[in-house]
């Protein structure tokens, strides 16, 4: 089917060109509209604090990931100096659509004001410069604008920056290796090519789903770095195969393509559904946060195989045999046999002595892995933000005066069933009663309510109670201090009797965040594994082989996240690195580390196993199958996969925390995967088992469609 199907890309050449250039040119207007259309919205559909976010938008013209934070140094002020600059501060509220001051506070010379609007998160961002510019006209050009959407509002252009500079980083590292396996000639040219078209689908796809569901702001620097690594790494497997199959006959070029497509197209296609395994198993989470990572993910994938399969083909052709000649540079891949060569004598060595490379392996592996007892989670991090930002400046104030609580409070929301109700003196004496037991709390620096409109919607129904914590919204003592407002405060008192009470608030938010998606990820490890091997069984025609797969992905995995955990916790590497030093890891990032490095970790195994399987049915020994097939991908997962991390390295090197973590997990993995896992412990467990690596009964076959394995070596 595949070789039918690229006879007739080639016969259609000229339409597939054509289409691929309209892609890029929307892919182009795509990328300058993308950053306004995105978001960081970390809201859990049906949980307590989304209701409690629900009533506060609703019935008080409010949103709190649209919230501001002003903050104005004032030194020695007498009350009536005071008074004005809070007037200041009010009128410059107003300037921006539904603003106002919800709560305003005065701490050491310091005036705290949280600025309410009514819009979300990515509305309100693009509100920041005219709130600044309202403050400085009201002659307060001193104060700092803070809070979440002055945060997203100062990190679309620093994205942009990070992504300008990764991508100049990432093709470097490619062109180098490119030049370093294929030499210096024409065909250099066509993975940047397939990776070009590849991103423009990509962010092309992004734009337009973002009309129609949230979409995170980071999706852009993912899209693009990943798939720029991926859609190379693609372009290499099958270009490798081309150099092989053109040398047969040098004339018949549409022959040698097909052959090509037959062979590493059919690997490229696994790879590409293996890679969006992990990444589908995300839309499980019921959150629109991570759901949209995992299409954002799923879409690298699907566009980076359908230029492989479609464009590159077309531009080989145009090439042909003397395309793929170099010059002055011969490159790796056209020196000398590649079962001579330095893949081929690692694999004898591995066979030779198997026991002590795999129990090598393993303990190297296990010992990266015992970070993870350490590896901690917060929903997002407001401290590891770059310095040179005002919102940064802002938000480093406040802590340094008072605590991050004040930028990000709780609100405790009241519920009393029918209007009128919030001002019953038997239910304010209650609410007064439920606020005094709060604020005694350890993690508690102040709170506010009153009977004023500010606190009660004006149909008499819904209260309100802002707290503020101490602490950052995503740290240990507030995530505790949410558990004992939810399990212990609020259910003991009297007022729960008589009314409904939601915790919301960016601290109850993040909660409900990270139970819903660590609630939710046994079910995507298990799918993702399942799905993995019986997909595998059919691919490798083994029960075994998927298996040793599936082993060595965790075995990858929980050497990365604990190498994760040394490098941000712990600081080790740090300094060389560039890297935060936080105390948490973002409760997103070891999900969606999953969901890529199992997908990528797949492609390796892939790539090699595939190779290996070829060598076995033309009647090989499961040995020689071993070292056929590592002699002739390993040299090619190794530059894939040193591309890959080179793209990566734009997100390991930029400045937002979160992506950092991403960068460097996938790094970290991905050389794991193709050095110590895929050429060392994958041969080393082939070789101990042997003859049972290609057992595949007859009733499996028969149930995968496939033909059964012998086990006679």
């Amino acid at each position: 089917m595949l070789q039918t199907f690229t006879r007739q890309v080639i016969r259609f050449r000229l339409v597939v060109i054509a289409i691929w250039i309209v892609v890029g040119v929307f892919g182009v207007f795509a990328s300058l509209g993308v950053n306004a259309k995105l978001s960081t919205s970390l809201a859990v559909p049906g949980s307590e604090s989304t209701k409690a976010e629900e009533i506060t938008v609703t019935n008080f013209g409010e949103n709190s990931e649209g919230t501001f934070t002003v903050v104005y140094y004032f030194n020695h002020a007498t009350t009536e100096e005071i008074n004005i600059y809070k007037s200041k501060v009010e009128a410059a509220a107003k300037s921006i659509p539904t603003g106002k001051v919800i709560q305003s506070k005065v701490l050491d010379g310091i005036l705290y004001s949280g600025i309410g609007t009514s819009l979300n998160l990515k509305d309100a961002a693009k509100l920041t410069a005219q709130l600044r510019d309202a403050l400085k006209d009201q002659g307060l050009s001193g104060a700092m604008v803070t809070g979440p959407p002055a945060i997203q509002g100062d990190f679309e252009p620093i994205l942009s920056s990070d992504l300008k500079g990764g991508g100049i980083l990432a093709i470097g590292v490619a062109l180098f290796i490119l030049v370093l396996i294929f030499g210096l000639s024409r065909v250099v040219v066509i993975p940047f090519i397939t990776a070009g078209a590849t991103i423009a689908a990509a962010i092309s796809a992004v734009y337009l789903l973002a009309d129609h569901v949230l979409m995170v702001l980071y999706i852009p620097n993912v899209v693009e770095l990943v798939g720029l690594g991926l859609a190379i790494d693609y372009s290499i497997l099958v270009t490798h195969r081309f150099i092989s199959e053109i040398k047969v006959n040098p004339l018949d070029r549409e022959s040698a393509i097909v052959r090509t497509m037959a062979t590493a197209g059919r690997t490229v296609l696994l790879s590409g559904l293996t890679a969006s395994i992990g990444l589908t198993t995300l839309f499980l989470v019921p959150i629109p946060f991570i759901r949209s990572l995992g299409a954002a993910g799923l879409v690298v994938p699907v566009v980076s195989v359908l230029a492989a399969i479609t464009l590159q083909p077309v531009m080989l052709y145009y090439l042909g045999a003397t395309g793929v000649r170099p010059y002055f540079i011969m490159g790796a891949f056209n020196r000398s046999d590649e079962m001579q060569g330095l893949w081929a004598k690692i694999a004898t060595l591995v066979i030779k002595r198997p026991w002590q490379v795999l129990v090598s392996g393993v303990l190297l592996l296990l010992i990266a892995a015992s970070s993870i007892a350490w590896l901690d989670l917060t929903p997002t991090s407001l401290r590891a933000i770059p310095s040179g930002i005002e919102s940064s400046q802002g938000l480093n104030f406040v802590v340094d005066h008072v605590g991050p609580g004040i930028v990000t409070p709780t609100v405790v929301v009241i519920d009393y069933g029918k209007p009128g109700q919030a001002l019953l003196p038997e239910n304010v004496k209650l609410r007064t009663k439920l606020g005094l037991s709060i604020i005694i709390d350890d993690e508690v620096l102040g709170g506010q309510a009153d009977s004023t409109p500010q606190y009660v919607d004006p149909t008499g129904r819904y209260q309100r109670i802002f707290i503020m914590g101490i602490h950052e919204f995503g740290s240990e003592e507030s995530k505790a201090f949410i558990k004992r407002l939810r399990e212990r405060y609020i259910p003991g008192s009297e007022l729960a009797k008589r009314a409904t009470i939601y915790v919301g608030g960016a601290a109850a938010q993040g909660v409900d965040f990270l139970n819903v998606v660590y609630g939710t990820f046994p079910f995507i490890f298990i799918a993702a594994l399942a799905i993995a091997y019986f997909l595998l069984i059919r691919s490798f025609r083994s029960l075994i082989l998927p298996l040793i797969a599936v082993a060595l992905d965790l075995i990858s995995l929980a050497a990365t996240y604990g190498l994760l955990v040394a490098v941000f916790r712990f600081g080790f590497l740090s300094s060389i690195l560039g890297t935060y030093h936080v105390s948490q890891i973002e409760g997103w990032v070891p999900v969606f580390l999953f969901a890529v490095l199992f997908g990528l970790s797949m492609d390796y195994e892939v790539f090699i196993v595939s190779r290996m399987r070829e060598a076995r049915d033309k009647g090989e020994s499961t040995r020689e199958a071993i070292k056929e097939g590592l002699a002739h991908t390993g040299g090619v997962v190794t530059a894939a996969a040193v591309i890959l991390v080179g793209a990566l390295g734009g997100l390991a090197n930029g400045h937002i925390a979160g992506l950092q973590e991403l960068g460097v997990g996938l790094a970290l993995g991905i050389l794991i995967d193709a050095t110590i896992v895929r050429t060392l412990l994958l041969p080393s467990v082939m070789t101990i088992l042997g003859k049972w690596n290609w057992w595949l009964p007859a009733g499996v076959a028969k149930a995968a469609m496939t033909k059964a394995s012998p086990l006679e070596d």
